[in-house]
């Protein structure tokens, strides 16, 4: 043995081993106010660290929906975390449906890690309360791409028994990790190539696909100021210099997003990267702009010869593809509800599944809607039982739901009228 490994075994062996997570059996919470005071809901911990909230109505009509939440989330996971998601969608719970969610073992970047954890939960649930009638999996925002993945892995048992009857995508990233990031990276090249403040002179500088140096300690606060002092963001749009509104038109010209979310858009560039590209990717670049030609400005030639360039690494985009990508070999209905306007997750991501479902000879197992809605956390709450409705009823007849019809069905729902904005548009394989 050399010495080097010597002190590297001596080293392994002395440091104190990280203490297993401790499960914790459920226990009584406050539900969500927007939730019937008749309604059950409890907190636990799984054997891997991962919190979960479970909500049981007392009208439960023995249908469970098993909850993937969007983000990633990039801090430690809390008990309290999956109360949000469970306000969010309490509609279903008040419905009838018990609910169940988990906040997966880990902060970051992890669509694997993300769907075992789910899949988790649901077996949690068979256990405390039995098998319930139906078992539905739904995933929102990159909890689509969770959800999505978990039914492509869980679908079913090792004895060939279904763990879910079926699958509900609302506003989903279906278009897998390595196609849901690229024009964030292309974002961040050129707000950089006008705004030239991130990082700011005097900082050290770094290749801007690895969204930060892994030290470093910008916060999302440090980084709206940026924004704000390059764009004039937080004013109203006459007291912006000349140069701040030439800038703010330029980045938004070039890259197709709303004002509203150019620093959303530019945290998930920055944050959400430095957690994907240095602690899951071992520091190695998924993203390409070499090849890319960039229109819209006021000058495309100059920032086309001036933007920074860089190519992908093949073992980074193949770690990022197992871990996110999609087959498209669904084995259970399948329905997914988008936003056309969505400013979070474009419409176009649904018309990339249509396509992976498509090629891998699945598509009798896709139903895809869509509403007229800019909104990307939450639409509409009658929306959500119309699509809910036809999934169930697909799984229980075999019958094949048309989304022509969602829109007079959503109209007959409770609050439905005109809240309900379902469209004749759907994605197009081409």
């Amino acid at each position: 043995m050399t010495l080097l490994a010597g002190l590297l075994s001596l080293i392994a062996a002395t440091a104190p081993a990280k203490a297993a997570p401790v499960a914790l059996a459920p226990t009584p919470i406050a539900c969500p106010a927007n939730l019937e005071p008749t309604t059950r809901c409890l907190s636990g911990r799984d054997a891997r660290g991962a919190w979960y909230v479970t909500a049981l109505p007392a009208n439960w009509n023995h249908r469970l929906i098993v909850h993937a939440h969007g983000g990633p989330r990039l801090g430690a996971p809390e008990a309290k975390d999956p109360l949000e998601d469970l306000e969010r969608f309490a509609v279903m719970v008040r419905a009838g449906y018990a609910w169940t969610a988990s906040t997966y073992r880990r902060g970051g970047y992890g669509v694997r890690m993300a769907a075992e954890d789910a899949d988790a939960t649901r077996q949690l649930f068979w256990a405390q309360h039995g098998r319930p009638e139906r078992t539905i999996l739904h995933g929102q925002s990159w909890g689509g791409n969770v959800a999505a993945k978990a039914a492509e892995l869980y679908a079913f048992d090792t004895d060939d028994t279904p763990n879910y009857d079926g699958v509900l995508l609302t506003n989903g990233v279906l278009t897998g990790g390595t196609g849901a990031y690229g024009f964030r990276a292309d974002l961040r090249v050129v707000y950089q190539y006008y705004c030239r403040n991130h990082p700011a002179a005097g900082e050290p500088t770094y290749p801007l696909w690895q969204g930060l140096p892994r030290d470093s300690a910008l916060t999302r606060a440090q980084l709206r100021e940026r924004v704000e002092a390059c764009t004039g963001l937080n004013l109203p749009a006459a007291q912006r210099s000349a140069q701040q509104a030439g800038r703010l038109r330029d980045i938004l010209g070039v890259i197709p997003i709303r004002e509203d979310q150019l620093i959303a858009h530019l945290a998930w560039a920055t944050f959400t990267f430095q957690d994907m590209v240095q602690l899951r990717l071992g520091g190695h670049n998924p993203f390409a702009n070499t090849a890319t030609v960039y229109r819209g400005s006021a000058d495309d030639v100059a920032l086309n010869a001036g933007v920074e360039r860089f190519a992908a690494e093949p073992q980074a985009v193949a770690r990022l593809a197992y871990d996110a990508d999609l087959s498209g070999l669904i084995a259970l209905p399948t329905l997914s509800l988008h936003g056309l306007h969505d400013p979070t997750v474009p419409f176009a991501a649904e018309a990339a599944y249509a396509r992976t479902v498509a090629a891998a000879g699945r598509s009798r197992l896709l139903v895809q809607a869509a509403t007229d809605e800019d909104n990307h956390s939450k639409l509409a709450e009658a929306e959500y039982l119309t699509v809910l409705e036809a999934l169930s009823g697909w799984i229980d007849t075999g019958r094949r739901p048309d989304p022509a019809g969602f829109q007079k069905a959503c109209q007959a729902q409770p609050k439905g009228g005109e809240a309900c904005r379902f469209v004749s548009a759907s994605p197009q394989v081409r």
